[in-house]
């Protein structure tokens, strides 16, 4: 199954951390966030991705173009005409990765049906996700859960993750427990992992402004064609400094829920 990323935003909102990258480029422990979520999707056996790309596409396809010479040791024959050796096992080894230029402007709605142009005709499924959010989510689970409650749409439903220290207290006042940013126990949000059968496209007009997350999720939602997968894992989303310093605190002190694929 193929896996559409949306990739056009901007890091504005995280300041010095986005600069002028793209946001899903904004390293964590120097890789970028896309990264992270491609290789956790691959962990699972999910390998074919359409990265929709939109603001600073240039840095997103020159980055994937270098990957393996970037990532891994390489071995040059200066003057000679054979192409650079990558030593060892490539971890991305066998990743298929589309870059559909979506426009610089497009909503999510608009990249989504754009990018879905490069799905092959016999694609009854695509996953939709976005270029800023990390999970321990085994996103197979879904797409067999998709599979089993037979409506259009799944959207896989997280806790959202605690923005501050969470505290337990007794009716006295005394605190019992102290949870440094945990994941909310109570609510829950969209994780942004969707699965989609093919005839989702039918409800996504051409318009560069189209949302996904307004009229096509609220209709589908009105009309009994959207499921939700609760996750009850890992997951977080940066949009802000706080969350980026979080994240790479995590991953520095090698806490990273989301690297699902084993030691560093």
């Amino acid at each position: 199954m193929k896996m559409l990323i949306l990739c056009g935003g901007q890091g504005t909102r995280l300041g010095g951390a986005g600069g002028e990258l793209p946001k899903p480029m904004v390293p964590i422990g120097g890789r970028p966030i896309l990264w992270h979520i491609m290789r956790g999707l691959a962990h699972h056996e999910l390998r074919d991705f359409i990265l929709c790309l939109g603001f600073r596409s240039d840095v997103i396809k020159q980055y994937f173009l270098n990957l393996p010479v970037m990532l891994h040791d390489v071995t040059l024959e200066l003057g000679a005409s054979a192409a650079p050796a990558v030593a060892g096992a490539v971890e991305e080894q066998g990743w298929r990765i589309t870059m559909a230029e979506t426009g610089d402007d497009a909503m999510t709605g608009a990249r989504v049906r754009r990018g879905a142009a490069h799905l092959d005709p016999d694609d009854d499924l695509f996953g939709v996700t976005y270029g800023d959010g990390v999970t321990d989510l085994d996103f197979r689970r879904v797409v067999a859960f998709h599979r089993a409650h037979g409506r259009l749409a799944t959207v896989t439903a997280v806790h959202p993750p605690g923005r501050f220290g969470e505290l337990t207290l007794t009716p006295e006042g005394r605190v019992q427990h102290f949870n440094e940013k945990p994941q909310v126990s109570a609510g829950w949000i969209s994780g942004g992992f969707f699965v989609f059968s093919r005839r989702v496209l039918d409800r996504l007009p051409d318009d560069p402004g189209l949302m996904l997350e307004r009229e096509p999720l609220q209709q589908l939602a009105r009309d009994g064609e959207l499921v939700a997968y609760p996750h009850e894992g890992f997951w977080f989303c940066v949009d802000t400094p706080r969350d980026y310093q979080q994240l790479q605190s995590l991953w520095a002190g090698g806490r990273a829920p989301w690297a699902v694929w084993g030691p560093r």
